[in-house]
């Protein structure tokens, strides 16, 4: 199974505090990788260096067969490597339908200049395509003349989502897509993920254990920076280690 997205000894320092501590981490082909860990562990911060947001301290990051420590974010993105974040990132002011197409046009037009970028076709066929695919595919085809203030909070998680899918990546980064979502909400995004994890492989970040735990095929746990421990999700689980971070030294046993 080839690695598509790794890193090596990674480090990211803020003013003194190491959020993020010589850490390997791979994303394999075909793989849906889990990462969980406390508040504070320094899952966010890894998805940040990962998807370029955040330039590392020490270490690097492979994408692809190639280094791109020092690649910007939009790159990353043309490359194949599309992300979403713990608050839903979309524009309010904008339809649905435009929070699409101006994501496709930016990333999927061969020229990048200031004049490419803003005179775009949004009538392009494969834009129109594919973001109507994606749109269907996350419920929301009936809304898509809404204007984006206008949904509720998990609709626009599931916006957010079709963007992403949108671009076709390779590698999608999904940080908490369940945070502050409802019950049936939850069944949706988790549904949703299950239907689509063939096409790309699949990092997530979730608090929401045991809403990912027989989604995902290998688990990492982060503490303090660091990742303590990661293979099948229910043996990671019944780690000592793990199980001291997430519920004390009482509870040690599976």
């Amino acid at each position: 199974m080839a690695d598509l997205l790794t890193t090596q000894r990674l480090t990211k320092n803020f003013e003194g505090l190491v959020a993020v501590n010589q850490v390997n981490f791979r994303i394999q082909e075909g793989q849906v990788t889990g990462l969980i860990g406390p508040n504070g562990s320094g899952k966010t911060t890894l998805f940040n260096l990962l998807s370029g947001l955040f330039t590392p301290t020490e270490g690097t990051v492979s994408f692809l067969g190639t280094d791109v420590t020092r690649v910007p974010p939009h790159k990353r993105v043309q490359m194949g490597m599309a992300r979403t974040f713990q608050l839903v990132s979309v524009f309010d002011s904008l339809t649905v339908w435009e929070n699409l197409v101006l994501s496709n046009i930016r990333f999927k037009t061969e020229q990048q200049s200031l004049r490419n970028f803003f005179f775009a076709s949004s009538r392009r066929k494969d834009i129109a395509d594919d973001c109507m695919s994606s749109l269907e595919l996350v419920g929301l085809e009936s809304r898509a003349s809404s204007v984006t203030s206008e949904l509720s909070y998990g609709d626009k998680r599931m916006l957010e989502i079709a963007i992403a899918l949108s671009l076709r990546p390779s590698v999608l980064l999904l940080d908490e897509p369940l945070a502050g979502l409802s019950d049936h909400e939850i069944g949706e995004v988790v549904s949703l993920i299950y239907k689509v994890k063939k096409n790309f492989a699949l990092g997530i970040i979730e608090h929401k254990i045991s809403k990912i735990v027989e989604l995902v095929d290998r688990l990492c746990v982060m503490n303090y920076g660091r990742i303590i421990c990661e293979g099948v999700p229910g043996q990671v689980l019944c780690d000592p280690q793990v199980r001291e971070c997430y519920w004390g030294k009482e509870d040690n046993k599976c």
